[in-house]
Parts: structure tokens; C-alpha cells; sequence
């Protein structure tokens, strides 16, 4: 891999990122959060842009100093062009086309979610990167599908969710929970002290290997109307055991999909990617297949689950190395198929 230095700039929703990467080696990778989003117990898209234009100079001059480099020392920039928040998405566009026409360095537009997938090639993301053929679960606040990927830009969505994503799914049952925004790290952390088998949940029946996480969330708030009807104080009182519950039932529906399509395709190489994959017990079955099932798992470091400009910075490092530019004309886009 080259020793080019790329900025890698991303912001499709809420957290404004700028990372520098010399070949696959992430040199610094910052990013300022939006923490009013949750008192509105989710994403405002208007005050999102607006906290975006606040934090991209500084973001971006803090990740060049934290790499002890210089702008002219820039081969090109890398930019999150979509899926994502217009809004968002235009601050960081503009700012990329702006900052890459001053340099007069080449400009490189990056699919958010090829960058999540992508992300395992970061040098230390993992122990070793996945092999081609493989599977991986990019699950988020916004996504949720099982993607074969062949090569680093030959990828097959064989299954998604047709209606919430995973991590949509978590933050609607937490407010049903009255718990803060986002809900899916807080569930996540009460479920380590509570029964996953306490409770339960339905579970849809979808063919082959799409998803579907309406149903769980309807027949979690329809359970809690009724025991709270016969005692207003269960939420508090089952609090820990709710939490891992519903945390246990999320996760098997989607290990079971992954572990269908790894036996029908005949794959081991299994990655997981996106915020959800920060969740512990997400971890855990991955580490049990592992063990069960003889899969080579990939589970990338925390700080390359969440939205990061680092995983940006790694897609437009191997398009740089292709010669794969856009130019000034090229606009952002809120949804930008994989």
C-alpha cells in the first residue's frame, strides 16, 4: 500500500469527523459529538448541520496536528458523499471540495456504508484483515443488512431489514424504557446486570436472510402497557432484566440470519461492522461461533464502530491507489446504494 497521506473527512449524521491516514496506518482519527440531540430523544437534522459547520475547521485542524502534519503534505481528501443526513452531508461535502480545490489535491467521494465494511483493512482494526470471499453484519442506528463481500469493491447486500434498522430498534424500545438517547449502549450496559431469559419476545419470520425489527418493538410496548397497567412501577422495578431481554432477543435475530447465510454460502470469513457492533453481546456470539461453528471472525476496534472519519480515509486510500476521483461537480446524496 502507498505512504500517501489522505484527510478523511465524515459527517453524515450527527458526529463530525477528520482522520489522516499514511498507507492502511491511521495517524489521527477526532471527532466532536452533538450531545443537544438528546434532550429531543434523537437526531435533529437542522441543528445536526448546524453543529456540523460549528466543528469541521477545528476537527479538522485538531486530527492534521495530532498527526504532525502539514496541509501541503495532503495527496487528496476523502469525503463521506452518502447515505446519510442531506444536511449533514453537505457541510462535509463542501468543505472537502473547498479545502481539495485550495491544495490542488485530487478529491475522493467515499459510500458510508463500504467504508464501515472497509473499515477491517484500518492496520490495526484487527489482528489480520478478513480474506475475500466474506460475510459481514454492518448493523447501525440507520442500517441493518448482511453484505457478501467479494473483493474491496465488489459487495452483494443478500439480506437487509425492511423496515428498522437494529439500532433504530433498540433506541425506540429505550424510550419506551424512559432511558436516554441513545438508548442502545445504555440497554447494553443494564443487560449485564439483568436475565436474558426473563422475558420474551417475538420474533419475525422472514425468508432467507432479510430482517424486520418493527415487531419486537410493537410486541415490547404492547407487554409493557400491560404490566404496567397491573403495576405502574415494573418498568423500574424489571428495569435490568427488561433490558437484557430484549438485548438477548435482538441478537439472536440477527446471529441467526448471519449464521443461515454463512451455511448456505458455504463462507467462514465473518466480519461484524457499524455502531451495533460496539454491543457486547453482539461480541459474545461472535466469539461463541468462533468456538461453535469454527468461523474467522472480525470485530473491529471500538473506535471504528461508530461514525469515524478513519474508515473514510481507508476507502479513499485504496481508491487513490485505483486512480478512482470525482470532481468539483459531484453533490452529496442521502441515499447511495452500496
Amino acid at each position: 500500500m502507498s505512504d500517501s497521506i489522505i484527510l478523511g473527512i465524515e459527517s453524515s449524521c450527527d458526529d463530525t469527523s477528520a482522520a489522516i491516514i499514511r498507507g492502511n496506518s491511521i495517524l489521527s482519527n477526532i471527532a466532536a459529538n452533538q450531545e443537544i440531540h438528546k434532550e429531543y430523544g434523537g437526531v435533529v437534522p437542522e441543528l445536526a448541520s448546524r453543529a456540523h459547520q460549528q466543528n469541521i475547521i477545528p476537527v479538522v485542524e485538531k486530527s492534521l496536528t495530532k498527526a504532525n502534519i502539514q496541509q501541503n503534505a495532503i495527496s487528496a481528501i476523502g469525503f463521506t458523499r452518502g447515505p446519510g443526513l442531506l444536511g449533514s452531508l453537505l457541510v462535509g461535502t463542501s468543505f472537502a471540495k473547498s479545502l481539495a480545490m485550495s491544495l490542488d489535491v485530487p478529491l475522493i467521494e467515499v459510500n458510508h456504508l463500504q467504508a464501515h465494511i472497509l473499515a477491517h483493512f484500518i492496520e490495526d482494526a484487527n489482528p489480520m484483515p478478513p480474506k475475500f470471499p466474506f460475510l459481514c453484519l454492518t448493523v447501525s442506528g440507520g442500517h441493518t443488512m448482511i453484505v457478501l463481500v467479494k473483493d474491496y469493491f465488489d459487495m452483494e447486500i443478500i439480506g437487509k431489514t425492511t423496515d428498522d434498522a437494529a439500532g433504530e430498534a433498540f433506541d425506540k424500545i429505550g424510550k419506551i424504557f424512559d432511558l436516554d438517547y441513545p438508548a442502545g449502549p445504555i440497554i447494553d450496559r443494564l443487560a449485564k446486570e439483568g436475565n436474558p431469559d426473563a422475558f420474551t419476545f417475538n420474533k419475525p419470520k422472514l425468508d432467507q436472510y432479510d430482517y424486520s425489527f418493527s415487531g419486537i418493538k410493537t410486541s415490547v410496548l404492547y407487554f409493557i402497557q400491560k404490566e404496567v397497567r397491573k403495576n405502574p412501577d415494573f418498568i423500574k422495578e424489571n428495569l435490568n432484566d427488561l433490558c437484557a431481554s430484549v438485548q438477548k432477543s435482538i441478537i439472536e435475530i440477527l446471529m441467526n440470519k448471519l449464521e443461515k447465510a454463512a451455511k448456505d454460502l458455504n463462507v467462514n470469513e465473518v466480519a461484524i461492522a457499524g455502531g451495533v457492533s460496539a454491543n457486547s453481546a453482539l461480541r459474545k456470539a461472535m466469539e461463541n461461533n468462533r468456538e461453535r461453528l469454527g468461523w474467522n471472525i472480525y470485530i473491529p476496534k471500538f473506535e471504528y464502530t461508530t461514525d469515524n472519519a478513519a474508515m473514510i480515509a481507508m476507502v479513499a486510500q485504496l481508491k487513490f491507489e485505483r486512480g478512482e476521483f470525482t470532481d468539483l461537480r459531484t453533490t452529496a446524496t442521502a441515499k447511495y446504494d452500496l
